[in-house]
């Protein structure tokens, strides 16, 4: 009859055959990790990074709808951006003529509307009929919000939800999106959101969204 084995190289041999299968369990783990870093790795180097799409054309017509002070901020990050642009705070359909691009700049501002003499209906009823002569002439619009939190208000987001849906295009600074409205409106008619930090970050986005 064999000897028996002694209690202590019994239990000894029970740890080392437990280290032995920890140590190649370890192994996998590791071998699977590797494989999984060499995947996502590899398919990072195929996939080029993804560039906004040129939406636009020029020469721009800039104009607000509300007569905030952001037009003329617009206007400026236009010229940075070295596209052709006029900028009217008061379009009208005779403004529209030889531009490509009409670029809509929101932003109720009642110390504005005072300025240009005009009152919340006047104003609505301009950009309704200048968005009526860019469907006619298939223009495509540029929605642009660049007041953040602060130019929000009730008559802005009145605008907001008015003539946001009319636009090939959104771009506002990421502020005046807290509440997700430019978000919600521009999913629910597939329009393509662009946000920014800070205005002057609009600058490289604008000459990635309009053809030279």
């Amino acid at each position: 009859m064999a000897a028996p084995i002694p209690a202590a190289t019994a239990s000894g041999r029970v740890i080392k055959d437990l280290a032995e299968k920890e140590g190649a369990m370890t192994d996998r783990r590791t071998s699977i990790v590797r494989l999984v870093v060499f995947s996502v790795a590899t398919l990072a180097a195929r996939v080029p990074a993804q560039s906004p799409q040129a939406l636009f054309e020029p020469p721009l017509l800039i104009t607000s709808a509300g007569q905030s002070a952001e037009a003329v901020i617009a206007a400026n990050l236009a010229k940075r951006a070295e596209l052709p642009a006029t900028l009217v705070k008061l379009a009208t359909d005779k403004d529209l003529r030889d531009r490509r691009t009409l670029v809509l700049v929101i932003g109720a501002s009642m110390k504005g509307l005072g300025a240009a003499g005009v009152d919340t209906a006047k104003e609505t009823g301009r950009v309704r009929d200048l968005l009526a002569e860019a469907k006619r002439t298939a223009t495509p619009v540029l929605a642009m919000h660049l007041g953040g939190a602060e130019r929000r208000g009730e008559l802005t987001d009145e605008l907001i939800s008015e003539f946001l849906p009319a636009a090939k295009a959104v771009l506002v600074v990421k502020a005046g999106n807290k509440d997700g409205l430019f978000t919600k409106i521009c999913a629910a008619h597939a329009i393509p959101l662009f946000e920014v930090e800070k205005s002057l970050d609009a600058v490289e986005l604008l000459k990635s969204i309009f053809k030279k």
